[in-house]
């Protein structure tokens, strides 16, 4: 049966222009708990995850703290995977 009913879930995509917070640890467990009660229940369950790292409010979140964009996404980015871990994910 598994496979035959395809089940789609995501939490909102993340901004990293700023740490993770306690609603971003909210959300992603909740959809985590959705998501292994329908693997329970029979389900083909695709879970998905992940950050926005673009826009003019990361450009000045990098910026203010003296980085390149690039070397600024990267790092928060990174926050958003150890939390992840930290959750066991």
């Amino acid at each position: 049966m598994s496979g035959d009913r395809p089940y789609y879930v995501t939490t909102p995509i993340y901004y990293v222009n700023d740490n993770p917070h306690i609603g971003h640890a909210y959300t992603t467990l909740a959809c985590d708990v959705l998501a292994r009660f329908k693997r329970l229940d029979g389900f083909d369950v695709k879970f998905l995850t992940g950050t926005d790292e673009h826009g003019q409010k990361v450009e000045k979140s990098a910026v203010a703290a003296g980085m390149s964009p690039q070397a600024f996404t990267d790092k928060m980015s990174r926050n958003f995977r150890l939390l992840a871990e930290a959750m066991n994910f």
